[in-house]
């Protein structure tokens, strides 16, 4: 069984793999912090709430894809569990090659 830190950098891998999520990509599209709200959005979900009213609540960054957005939040606990630490190693990434 991997262990939970595996499972997130599998998950930071086709971050950027398949989807091309990369730091650079990351520090144009994402500089206002909108990884940390994503991640925060993911944990916010209990799957006992209205889905389409939490997607519609606008708790993921502005201007994401809702389609995409609306995906994420349907994982199941342990999955968005995972999706939201590759978020957050993604924001650190991003803070690391910022310029001085």
């Amino acid at each position: 069984m991997k262990s939970g830190i595996e499972l997130i950098a599998i998950e930071r891998q086709e971050q950027i793999e398949k989807h091309g999520r990369t730091i650079e990509r990351d520090a144009e599209e994402n500089m206002c912090c909108e990884l940390k709200i994503a991640a925060s959005a993911l944990l916010e979900y209990n799957g006992d709430d209205d889905e389409e009213e939490f997607i519609s609540l606008g708790s993921f960054p502005a201007g994401w894809d809702s389609h995409l957005c609306e995906k994420m939040a349907h994982k199941p606990y342990k999955e968005r569990l995972i999706i939201a630490g590759a978020l957050i190693a993604a924001e650190i990434d991003r803070l690391q090659n910022e310029k001085p």
